[in-house]
């Protein structure tokens, strides 16, 4: 982690010129940014890898038909069906996980009070005036919702509110049109799974708004990894995952 800690380290100095106190902050979001754009490769190829699912579904109602009264011969025909056409069930996992160790790695060194045996210098750098160190849960023990601190944490809300709102309506409209970005909950690939898409279809709408959580309980470093890899994710699917608009009802 010292590592880690040595390169956002250098270069919050490279930016301190230009943003003073608050370089660290800037280059945490730097640094998010770079690992968005490092993984979007990976989002380009799981948005061809959900279109070309989509593309199988017209086959996959073809095998369901032809093995409805065999669930385990239909589930190694639609995985056969799968591998035949070179399309991973799971590629759309890939992005997500490759994230996981970068906003792992800012949680624990904004968590942790040494590094290397010597006090985490660290702590001390913030954003305006809150610490990066600290939660929301301090900022309101130190003026309140609309102390100092605390209103960094008001801005940080309202931009995952925002972010959210929009992932909010395009999910009901990908949903509702039935576009690639998001399956229908009648498309079923593996035995089982009609059930459980429905459900995640019920929650999938409101996912975005559980990130307001997450800013609230993490250290003010993570927080602004999760904001800002939240709302690049958003601008991302926007492009990656254009809304088909529903057909006119005749």
């Amino acid at each position: 982690m010292s590592v880690f800690a040595d390169l956002v380290a250098r270069l919050a100095d490279l930016l301190q010129p230009l943003f003073d106190a608050s370089a660290t902050a800037v280059a945490i979001v730097l640094f998010t940014a770079l690992v968005r754009l490092l993984v979007h490769p990976l989002s380009r190829a799981a948005a061809r890898g959900q279109r070309a699912r989509v593309a199988l579904q017209p086959k996959i109602a073809e095998l369901r038909k032809k093995h409805a009264k065999n669930p385990e011969k239909l589930q190694k025909a639609v995985l056969e069906l799968h591998a035949a056409e070179k399309v991973s069930p799971l590629s759309g996992c890939l992005p997500s996980l490759c994230q996981l160790p970068a906003f792992f790695l800012l949680y624990h060194l904004f968590s942790n009070t040494t590094i290397g045996g010597e006090a985490n210098a660290l702590l001390s750098h913030k954003l305006f005036a809150a610490p990066l160190g600290d939660r929301w849960f301090d900022a309101l023990g130190e003026g309140g919702v609309f102390g100092a601190q605390g209103l960094v944490y008001v801005a940080l809300f309202v931009i995952v509110a925002g972010v959210a709102a929009f992932n909010f309506r395009r999910t009901k409209l990908m949903m509702a049109a039935g576009s690639a970005g998001v399956p229908a909950v009648g498309d079923e690939q593996v035995p089982g799974l009609a059930a459980s898409m429905g459900a995640v279809g019920k929650v999938m709408p409101f996912m975005s708004f559980f990130t307001l959580v997450t800013v609230a309980v993490v250290p003010l470093a993570a927080a602004l990894y999760v904001v800002t890899s939240t709302t690049w994710s958003a601008v991302e699917r926007a492009f990656l995952y254009p809304v088909t608009p529903a057909p006119a009802a005749k």
